[in-house]
C-alpha cells in the first residue's frame, strides 16, 4: 500500500482549470521530484497537500486513510509537512530566530504559558543541531536574508515528526555547500522511512537526490521518469517542445568597456581586485552565500558604500549616493527579492503588469505629471509578445502571474528604456526551464550594454554567461581564466 496516493484530484479558480485530473503515488522512504513549467499545477496540489486548499474533485489517501486536511495545522498532525518556496510566514520583524523555530510549539495548547528565554534558546538550538544548520538564535528575524529564513523553515519542518515532507524549491537562496548539507539530511532521512516530495526548477538538485521524477503539464502527470533520470526527456516533456542547448557560445569582450571597477574593497580588510565590463558582455559572478554576490552588485547601484577604490562608467568617474543617480546614469538593477524589491503590494495601487513595467520611467514618459497617452500600456504589450509573457492582458495584476513571469515583467521594466549597465541579483530563482531560456534569450540579445549577473548557480551561470568570475570573502577572481567552459565551473559552489 503507498503512503500517498492521489487519485483524479481537480480544482479550478474561476474559469482557469488549475489541476484536470492529477494522479500518482509514494512510497515511504522515496524522494519524488515533481517538475513542472510555471502553472502547471504544482502550486495548487502542493496548497491541497499541505491544507491551504480543498480539493473540488478526486480522492487523496494518506496511508490507506482518506486525506483531506482543512489547514496546515491539520494536515502537519496527520503526518505531512510543507516547507513553501516564499518564507514571508515562516517568521515576522521583531522575532528573534530562536522565536521563529518554535512558533509552532508556542501555538500549541500544551506549551506551558511560561516559558524562559533560555529554555527557547536550548530548544531552538537542538532544533538546528538536527538539521545541520548553523543561525545566530538572537538575531531580529526581519534582518535575515532570505536563505536563512529558509534554513529556518526547513530545521522547523524537520523538527516535527511527519511522514511525507513537501519541499517548495528548498534551494532557491541556499549556497552549494548549504544545498549539500541538506542533500545529506533529505538522504538520510528517506532511509529513517520518510517520503519526500520535492519540488524544483534545479535539475541538478534532482539528479543528486530524487529516485524518480513526476512532470506536470496542463494540470495532469504526463511523464513518469525513474532513475537515471533523463531530464532532457523530462523537460522536453514538461514544456511540451525541445529545449535546445542553453549553453552559449561565449562572445569574446572586444566591445568598448562599459564600466570599470579599480582596486576596489567591499569590505575594509578585505583584498582589493579590479573588474572591467565591455560593450554586449555577459559577466556572470558566482559563489557561496555571503561571499559578497549582491554587496558587489548593491554597490554598483548606490545601495550601500565601497570601502576603498574607484568606479568609472563611460570612462567618467561613477559615485552614485543611492539608487535614483545610478538610474539617472543609466545602470539598472533587479534584486534578488523580487516581491520586496519589485513588486508593488497586491493591496497597493500601480500592481499592474504596465505600471510595474512603468514605475521608475513615470516621471521621464509623462514629465507633466499626467498619465495620458498610454505608453505604460504600449510597453507592457511589446514585453508581452517579446518575451512571452503568461499574463491576462497589459492590465492584469502582476500577483495573478507565475513567479517565471513575475520575473519576466521585472526584466522588461528595464528593457523599456536603454542602459549601459544591468545588473541582476539571482534573476532565476523559482524560475522554471522555460521561462529561464526566455530570460537569458532576452538578456544575451541585448548587445548595446554591459550585463552583470549574481548567481549562487555555477549552472546558471555556465548557461548565461560569456566569462564567469568567482567571488570569496568579497573578492572577486577569474574562473579558470574567465571563460564559460563546463572545466571552468568546476568547484565553484563547494
Amino acid at each position: 500500500m503507498p503512503l500517498l496516493h492521489i487519485e483524479n484530484i481537480t480544482r479550478s479558480f474561476g474559469s482557469t482549470r488549475a489541476l484536470a485530473g492529477a494522479d500518482f503515488s509514494m512510497e515511504r522512504g522515496e524522494i519524488v521530484a515533481l517538475m513542472g513549467a510555471n502553472g502547471a499545477g504544482k502550486s495548487t496540489l502542493v496548497k491541497i497537500l499541505s491544507g491551504v486548499l480543498p480539493a473540488d474533485g478526486g480522492m487523496v489517501s494518506l496511508d490507506g486513510r482518506v486525506f483531506a486536511p482543512r489547514s496546515p495545522a491539520e494536515a502537519a498532525r496527520a503526518g505531512v509537512v510543507t516547507v513553501h518556496q516564499s518564507t514571508d510566514l515562516v517568521g515576522a520583524p521583531g522575532l528573534t530566530v530562536a522565536d521563529a523555530l518554535l512558533l509552532n510549539r508556542f501555538a500549541d495548547r500544551s506549551t506551558p504559558f511560561f516559558v524562559s528565554r533560555a529554555g527557547i534558546r536550548r530548544a531552538a538550538q537542538s532544533m538546528l543541531d538536527a538539521a545541520g544548520f548553523t543561525l545566530p538564535l538572537d538575531r531580529d528575524f526581519g534582518d535575515l536574508a532570505s536563505a536563512d529564513r529558509q534554513l529556518v523553515a526547513i530545521a522547523r519542518a524537520l523538527a516535527n515528526r511527519a511522514d511525507l515532507l513537501i519541499l517548495d524549491e528548498p534551494t532557491a537562496s541556499l549556497s552549494g555547500e548549504e544545498s549539500r548539507r541538506l542533500f545529506d539530511i533529505l538522504l538520510k532521512l528517506r532511509k529513517r522511512g520518510l517520503a519526500i516530495l520535492y519540488i524544483s526548477h534545479r535539475t541538478a538538485d534532482l539528479e543528486a537526490i530524487a529516485d524518480r521524477a513526476l512532470v506536470m503539464r496542463g494540470g495532469r502527470v504526463v511523464g513518469t521518469f525513474s532513475r537515471p533520470i533523463d531530464f532532457s526527456s523530462a523537460i522536453e516533456t514538461m514544456i511540451g517542445r525541445r529545449l535546445d542547448a542553453a549553453r552559449p557560445d561565449a562572445r569574446p569582450a572586444t566591445g568598448p568597456v562599459i564600466f570599470e571597477m579599480r582596486d576596489i574593497r567591499l569590505l575594509s580588510g578585505a583584498a582589493s581586485f579590479d573588474l572591467s565590463l565591455h560593450e554586449g558582455e555577459v559577466v556572470a559572478v558566482t559563489g557561496v552565500l555571503g561571499a559578497g554576490k549582491s554587496r558587489l552588485l548593491s554597490a554598483i547601484f548606490g545601495v550601500t558604500a565601497l570601502a576603498d577604490g574607484a568606479m568609472f562608467l563611460g570612462g567618467r568617474p561613477y559615485r552614485p549616493k543611492g539608487p535614483a543617480e545610478a538610474i539617472a546614469a543609466g545602470v539598472a538593477m533587479a534584486a534578488e527579492d523580487r516581491h520586496r524589491s519589485s513588486l508593488m503590494p497586491p493591496a497597493w495601487p500601480g500592481h499592474s503588469l504596465s505600471a510595474t513595467i512603468s514605475l521608475p520611467h513615470l516621471g521621464k514618459w509623462y514629465p507633466r505629471g499626467f498619465l495620458v497617452g498610454g505608453r505604460e500600456r504600449r510597453e507592457a504589450e511589446q514585453a508581452i509578445t517579446r518575451l512571452g509573457i503568461k499574463a491576462a492582458g497589459p492590465l492584469a495584476s502582476v500577483w495573478s502571474l507565475s513567479g517565471g513571469n513575475q520575473q519576466k515583467a521585472v526584466i522588461a521594466r528595464w528593457e523599456a528604456e536603454p542602459s549601459r549597465l544591468l545588473l541582476l541579483d539571482e534573476p532565476f530563482q523559482g524560475v522554471d526551464v522555460g521561462a529561464r531560456h526566455d530570460i537569458i534569450r532576452a538578456i544575451r540579445v541585448r548587445t548595446d550594454r554591459a550585463t552583470l549577473i549574481a548567481t549562487s548557480d555555477p549552472e546558471e551561470a555556465y548557461e548565461v554567461a560569456d566569462r564567469i568570475l568567482v567571488i570569496d570573502r568579497h573578492v572577486l577572481k577569474p574562473a579558470a581564466g574567465g571563460i564559460a567552459t563546463p572545466s571552468a565551473i568546476q568547484g565553484i559552489s563547494a
